[in-house]
């Protein structure tokens, strides 16, 4: 029997709750009608003057949470370095606003915070004391995009393997592992005019086993330049960087400080599968390297939804747990 276990983040419902379909409270209404057993929040989305909220509002998340049964297990929190217009926020400020963040989370019943991957890697070891008192673990997220390999999250890998300490870890975005193109983002990109050669172009660097990454950060090379015909063609190549396609050994030398999964997802097919991600070969390794945390279901094809038509992240999230339990 497996030990994974299966959560949502609420950000999957950003459209239904800005639109006031769902409620925070409907929210977890929705998580305890499915089965699912934790929920993931970013406070900054659904909490009133965070990292400073109200105890009213936090006594009043705390009855939620009880009234349901839903397991507090990670708060996605930001540092937001770039706060003033004229200038980044210096160390003391970045090193402060964590702590705010850390005792926020305390009080709202989340063992975990995701630090966001621009997170400053020099605040980690100054904030690790206070992390420890309060029982909340730090976990750098690992996004598709700003993988293994990336300069600062290897500034920040570097610190966890020196410290050692069961207060840091990773929370490891599935996006790193696409084996296509989401195709939802594609239909949403030629119906604003994306040069259909590009297309191919992308897709043809998957089928070849190898991802488009490097696309987002240097110039691009001579053959697509010359695809290239408005800005939308731009935009469509600086997405595509943002989907990795590594194999699963990658997460090898980390495993032992992966301490959460963003289960990323775009589109659900009639299959009941995810269009991009091989989530049962995925969820195969984490039994075999004996995971115990949490998949959480990240929905983010609502930002290719074509004009004129509805998101349905709800039934969406639905499908995707069904496959996740099924797995698992």
């Amino acid at each position: 029997m497996s030990s994974i276990k299966r959560a949502v983040s609420l950000y999957s419902y950003q459209d239904e709750y800005v639109r006031g379909k769902l409620t925070l409270e409907g929210c977890l209404q929705e998580l305890a009608e499915i089965g699912v057993e934790g929920v993931e929040v970013i406070t900054d989305q659904m909490f009133h003057n965070t990292p400073e909220t109200d105890d009213a509002s936090i006594k009043a998340w705390k009855e939620m949470v009880n009234k349901t049964g839903i397991v507090p297990v990670c708060n996605d929190i930001f540092i937001n370095t770039n706060l003033y217009h004229n200038r980044m926020l210096t160390k003391k400020e970045n090193l402060d606003f964590l702590k705010k963040e850390l005792v926020q989370a305390h009080k709202l019943g989340f063992p975990m915070v995701r630090l966001v991957s621009a997170t400053p890697a020099d605040i980690i070891e100054e904030a690790l004391p206070l992390a420890e008192e309060l029982n909340v673990i730090m976990a750098l997220e690992v996004h598709a995009g700003m993988a293994f390999d990336n300069a600062m999250t290897k500034k920040f890998t570097d610190i966890m393997f020196k410290l050692n300490s069961p207060y840091l870890g990773l929370v490891v975005d599935t996006g790193i592992f696409c084996r296509r193109h989401p195709r939802v983002s594609t239909a949403f990109f030629l119906d604003q005019g994306l040069n259909p050669e590009i297309v191919k172009y992308i897709d043809d660097i998957f089928a070849s086993g190898d991802d488009p990454l490097e696309l987002s950060h240097n110039k691009l090379p001579e053959d697509l330049e010359k695809m290239v015909r408005s800005r939308i063609d731009r935009e469509y190549i600086l997405f595509a960087g943002g989907y990795e396609n590594k194999d699963f050994s990658v997460l090898d030398p980390y495993m032992p400080y992966v301490k959460h999964f963003h289960g990323k997802f775009w589109e659900m097919t009639e299959e009941g599968t995810e269009y991009s991600i091989p989530y049962k070969e995925l969820i195969d390794y984490l039994k075999e390297k004996g995971y115990e945390g949490y998949i959480a279901s990240e929905y983010e094809g609502g930002r290719f939804a074509l004009p004129g038509t509805e998101i349905d992240a709800v039934a969406q999230v639905r499908q995707q747990q069904d496959m996740l339990r099924s797995y698992i």
